[in-house]
């Protein structure tokens, strides 16, 4: 056995995050590890990594029984780690990103030409192809992820872990990323690979180690399971069964008429958008993540000033108006980064909580606090937020928990109108049925909502119509009983569906 974790326990005072785990993985191996948010993954990880140490157990690589203290002490055992937020420069060059910390060169100079020609052999030894000399910050996603598995394989790692590394990529990069997995297993590299996506691990893994509350509760070979049975192991139940009724269009709660925003002389980053969103109803968005979507948000919210068009929002003209005056308006906003735009990771669960609505329960400049506790608390209990309480600073939750309590918030008001972007972005399969829930109850209760989601089976899924976007652009409108993922797929590409035959 390449990599043994024996009874791998790490208790933070009264929580116990993992309680005896044992873990191992084979040469040449892809081993998922799955769990609810909170269920002990990520803590796990960053103990193999030697970013915390355990309470108790033991590690052995090789069958030799390591203690790692940093990072570096697991690098230097074989060992590297792909973070879910990539850590790269944008400023600098592939080459330069990859090779950082052993650099070639003599004399104490850095040699460019000799980095940028060892990152071109690496990437061709293990069929990741990458332009050595282009700037991360010029790089698609899916070339960022390559990247930084190239960056632990040239630091010599034979165990690389993948924290939810498919979460920002589009589904060809998803795909490719998969295939090149597979492609470095068979050479001999040994994989640990944690994802929310039942039919990513499905596809590529050999075996499954199921997490629940910190504690093992299946080990399975994949093709010994099913998504049912792991679904089951992770949240202890049966998931219930997805109903949907017809919608029941109502007024218009959002019009945008012939949007545009331009950034300097080049082509707009909206062109002339308009869309609809009635009460009750769900409208999808669909796109290749960089088409206008971010866009459209920030020109919708009042984040960006848009050059030509108008925005209403319940027959409001609110084009001017500030994001502040949106909001007192009856927009809810679930953003789609939801570090940079959505939570404070200073300050407490109970501020982030209450974060966009806070003066609503203030009393002569005073938070009331009993109430609003009282609300902050149900919307732990509703989402199944894993906190040990409300004055935990929210940088202690895990992503997927943080991404809980931020839509439990926005959808605790009952606003006429829900921008949710991502809305169940790094949540575990859970927590996506609580969130798919809300959002459906909320169209029920005659909310509408502007869904934007990077994961075509969720636009699906949810919507009652689908737009697509390209450059900027509407390429196409489809009622979803019409809509294939062919079809979305095509408009996705900037493609005319009525021109197939």
């Amino acid at each position: 056995m390449l990599l043994e974790m024996e009874k791998i326990t790490k208790k933070y005072g009264s929580l116990t995050a993992n309680h005896e785990v044992d873990f191992n993985l084979r040469k040449g191996e892809i081993h998922a590890l799955v769990g609810e948010n909170g269920a002990g993954k990520t803590t796990l990880m960053r103990i193999l990594y030697g970013m915390e140490q355990p309470t108790s157990g033991v590690i052995k690589v090789d069958g030799e029984e390591r203690q790692f203290g940093t990072p570096a002490d697991a690098i230097q055992s074989g060992i590297g780690m792909v973070h879910q937020h990539f850590m790269l420069f944008p400023s600098f060059s592939i080459a330069e990103n990859i090779v950082i910390g052993r650099e070639p060169g003599t004399a104490g100079r850095f040699d460019r030409k000799e980095a940028a020609e060892v990152v071109r052999e690496l990437s061709q030894q293990y069929g990741m192809p990458v332009d050595p000399l282009m700037k991360i910050g010029d790089c698609s996603l899916g070339v960022q992820q390559r990247v930084e598995i190239l960056k632990v394989l040239y630091q010599g790692a034979d165990i690389i872990v993948l924290d939810e590394p498919t979460g920002v990529l589009t589904p060809l990069e998803v795909k490719e990323l998969l295939a090149a997995i597979k492609g470095l297993a068979a050479k001999g590299k040994s994989f640990i690979l944690i994802t929310h996506k039942l039919h990513e691990i499905m596809d590529v893994a050999d075996r499954i180690t199921v997490l629940r509350d910190g504690k093992v509760t299946g080990v399975l070979n994949t093709s010994d399971t099913n998504a049912e049975e792991l679904s089951r192991l992770m949240v202890g139940r049966e998931l219930a069964e997805f109903k949907k009724q017809p919608s029941v269009p109502g007024d218009v709660v959002l019009d945008v008429d012939q949007v545009t925003l331009q950034a300097g002389k080049g082509k707009p980053l909206l062109d002339q958008i308009s869309l609809q969103v009635r009460a009750g109803e769900i409208v999808g968005v669909a796109g290749i993540s960089g088409n206008g979507q971010s866009e459209l948000i920030q020109a919708i919210t009042g984040l960006a000033k848009i050059d030509k068009g108008r925005v209403r929002l319940a027959g409001q003209d609110v084009t001017e108006s500030s994001v502040r005056e949106i909001r007192n308006r009856g927009l809810a906003h679930i953003p789609e980064d939801r570090y940079m735009w959505g939570a404070a990771g200073e300050a407490s669960v109970f501020e982030n909580g209450l974060m966009g609505y806070q003066r609503k329960h203030q009393r002569f400049g005073f938070i009331q606090g009993k109430r609003s506790r009282k609300m902050v608390a149900d919307f732990i209990r509703t989402f199944g937020v894993k906190t040990s309480s409300q004055e935990t600073k929210a940088r202690y939750l895990s992503g997927g928990n943080l991404q809980k309590l931020i839509v439990a918030r926005e959808l605790g008001h009952g606003t006429p109108f829900v921008i949710a972007a991502e809305p169940t972005r790094g949540v575990d399969i859970g927590a996506m049925e609580t969130i798919h829930g809300e959002l459906l109850r909320r169209r029920e209760e005659r909310g509408g909502i502007l869904l934007i989601s990077s994961e075509l089976s969720e636009i699906l899924k949810l919507s009652d119509r689908i737009v697509v976007m390209y450059e900027g652009r509407i390429t196409g409108e489809l009622r979803t009983e019409e809509a294939t993922e062919e079809k979305i797929s095509l408009l996705m590409a900037g493609g005319d569906i009525h021109a197939q035959s």
